[in-house]
């Protein structure tokens, strides 16, 4: 008898396990076929590239890490969208110093797979990454350049930046000027393209996510974290009231009430991607919730009007790591 029950086991626990493992199968490919519907994977080139020569992505790029376009010197476009040092285009403070060591008034969004939003900004005052990048420049509570002549003539002044732009714009009589600035950097903007698990499980790969991730990603359909977060971004393709069911903490800031004068517009945000999010903390426009898996709690709370369970968010949370670049993931791992 003892012998039959020591043969008898081992076979109990083998089709046990292999129905749970059929059973997570069966959900993986169920989560994959919904995500199809719902999400996109990341195109290879983003909008407006068209015309983006090396040399034009090349001036973008030393553009965005010299700190000549501040006033004072010190401070960069790299200086809140932060790009090296294993970061994801972004500080990780609550809100970001400017020239004068004064805080400004908002979280300061990644740049990584920026321009692939419908507009940019927390409220959606400037159309494209051209636009946005002649705004921080000229921000007193930023870069505090005081007008945009004084910006050419800072960079007139250096022969490099002459020649690099003499090149960056071959048809142009006079080519440092602040729109060709503005360019250059929005042209290096357009190759910050991130590439991770998700968009591989997109494409067909069951194995790129793991059983945890892809009942992480099944609750973020079933709760209706989609109802914002979809497309190829899972958000930064509209916008949405915080504090659509319940208010949010921070009633001071209107969001796209204050460009529009719209009392319709009040509290209204664009909804912010979530590709990289694991590693773009703070959280929301005021960079006030330090955890993701808080700020999980927290949307489906005032946005949905669901209460998760730890273990639901820990879930959700997993999933949403499924979405950070693969070089930065390995990076970030060794630390």
């Amino acid at each position: 008898m003892k012998k039959l029950i020591l043969f008898i086991l081992p076979l109990i626990l083998f089709y046990a396990c292999g129905g749970g493992e059929k059973d997570k199968t069966e959900l993986k490919k169920k989560a994959q076929n919904q995500a199809k519907v719902l999400f996109k994977s990341l195109p290879d080139k983003m909008p407006g590239s068209e015309n983006d020569s090396p040399v034009r992505i090349e001036l973008g790029k030393k553009l965005y890490f010299d700190n000549i376009l501040s006033l004072d010197n010190e401070q960069s476009c790299n200086t809140c969208h932060v790009l090296d040092g294993k970061k994801a285009g972004v500080d990780n403070l609550p809100r970001s110093p400017g020239v004068a060591g004064i805080d400004g008034d908002r979280n300061s969004p990644t740049v990584l797979n920026a321009g692939f939003q419908f507009v940019q900004f927390w409220d959606g005052r400037a159309k494209d990454l051209k636009e946005q990048a002649k705004g921080p420049v000229l921000n007193s509570m930023e870069m505090a350049m005081p007008d945009s002549n004084a910006v050419v003539k800072k960079l007139k002044a250096v022969d490099d930046y002459k020649e690099m732009f003499a090149k960056a714009f071959p048809d142009t009589k006079d080519p440092v000027t602040y729109d060709n600035m503005a360019e250059a950097i929005a042209a290096f903007e357009r190759t910050l393209i991130t590439k991770d698990r998700f968009d591989d499980f997109l494409k067909g790969d069951l194995k790129a996510l793991s059983n945890d991730e892809a009942e992480g990603l099944d609750l973020f359909m079933k709760k209706a974290c989609i109802t914002c977060h979809t497309g190829e971004l899972l958000g930064g393709n509209m916008y949405q009231k915080m504090g659509l069911i319940k208010p949010y903490s921070d009633t001071v800031d209107t969001g796209r009430q204050m460009v529009t004068n719209n009392e319709a517009d009040k509290f209204m945000f664009k909804v912010p991607t979530l590709r990289n999010v694991e590693l773009t903390a703070p959280y929301f426009h005021d960079g006030a919730v330090s955890s993701l898996r808080e700020s999980i709690k927290i949307m489906a709370d005032i946005q949905l009007g669901r209460q998760l369970t730890n273990l639901e968010a820990l879930k959700i949370e997993k999933f949403l790591s499924a979405l950070t670049d693969k070089k930065l993931a390995e990076a970030n791992k060794k630390q």
